[in-house]
């Protein structure tokens, strides 16, 4: 095994890991994240994927190329581990298993996703879109091309909708069947209902009582905080706590006390605890921001969102990244909710929230 991580010298800027891992890193078009790191996990039944990228011809050619690089090929894959369903995590599984055979795992969660959104169209989630909007507070200029879009009838599929459907199941704390490696899938929602991280069992030189090496996903990233997303069924009156499920999932994966976090964006780095402190101040912080705005108003989740700070001013934000924004909200006031902090004001339309003590 290396000392550190060393990047490939031929073909695209592959990093060997050290002990038959590497990462490639596959391009998103036109998104400031760049790329997703995909890893290669060497084992004796051939390399395994952990996500696969965006579903593109030049993210396809740079995984086929990166692939080259660590010494294998498309066809030589053997099965590929989808932390979640995101396109930029699952969007070439399909192309991955038609080209190699291998298998596509998922946790059921996240399957149930992709599941949906391949049996829905376009109009159905404008509609679902719409009325979730208006039900959180947001103008009528924002639902307004939601709604124009729906009455002309601007139908076809949705993003997503050419996601291929998973062979496999990752069931938590399972010990997946890799020969030759001690995998562990850790259940890490909150980003996604499915989202997995993926523990590597092994001898790791990274100082005493810490174990091996972390697959991470979108979990836990060196400088970014993960959106916290709802992602409900629209034939569902469930009501979710993702946030309080990514809180109890930080403290999951520190327990692990992995000596490497090896994310899907940005770099690998050492100290997993220290990034879930930061995390988890970060997110304390905004419950208590939420809950002194609440104290002075009752406000609906739009209009959190347009007082939460972002990194950037609201006016800048683009259309969707609102949408975004207000899930981001409302997935924080579910939480203060069930902590006692905050509650639906009675017969409020669109719904508002006061702060309870």
């Amino acid at each position: 095994m290396t000392n550190g991580p060393k990047a490939v010298d031929h073909g695209p800027q592959v990093t060997d890991h050290g002990g038959g891992i590497w990462s490639i890193p596959v391009p998103i078009p036109d998104n400031p994240l760049g790329h997703t790191l995909v890893h290669v996990i060497e084992t004796d039944a051939g390399p395994v994927l952990v996500d696969t990228g965006w579903d593109d011809p030049a993210s396809w050619q740079t995984l086929a190329d990166g692939l080259a690089a660590c010494g294998t090929s498309v066809d030589a894959l053997h099965g590929v581990l989808v932390t979640h369903h995101h396109p930029d995590h699952h969007g070439l599984s399909a192309r991955v298993r038609e080209e190699s055979g291998a298998w596509i795992a998922m946790h059921a969660a996240d399957a149930a996703i992709v599941r949906r959104t391949r049996s829905s169209d376009r109009g159905q989630w404008l509609g679902y879109l719409a009325e979730k909007l208006a039900a959180a507070g947001a103008p009528d200029t924002h639902t307004a091309p939601l709604r124009t879009a729906l009455a002309e009838g601007r139908g076809g599929t949705l993003p997503g909708a050419r996601a291929v459907l998973p062979d496999r199941e990752i069931e938590p704390n399972e010990l997946l069947a890799l020969p030759g490696r001690r995998l562990r899938a850790v259940w890490t929602p909150g980003h996604t209902p499915g989202h997995v991280c993926l523990h590597l069992e092994e001898q790791h030189p990274g100082g005493p009582g810490r174990a091996g090496r972390l697959f991470s996903g979108d979990h836990l990233l060196p400088t970014i905080s993960p959106h916290i997303g709802l992602y409900e069924d629209p034939d569902s009156d469930e009501i979710t706590d993702p946030l309080g499920d990514y809180l109890d999932s930080l403290e999951r994966v520190a327990r692990l006390r992995p000596a490497e976090v090896l994310p899907a964006h940005q770099y690998a780095f050492p100290d997993a605890q220290a990034r879930v402190d930061e995390l988890t101040a970060h997110h304390a912080e905004r419950l208590s921001d939420l809950r002194a705005l609440l104290s002075e108003r009752d406000l609906t989740p739009w209009q959190l969102a347009e007082a939460m700070r972002w990194n950037r001013p609201w006016e800048e934000i683009p259309f969707g990244s609102r949408n975004i924004a207000v899930a981001e909200a409302e997935a924080h006031l579910r939480h203060l909710v069930k902590l006692g902090h905050a509650e639906a004001v009675p017969g409020s339309t669109p719904v508002t929230y006061r702060a309870t003590d």
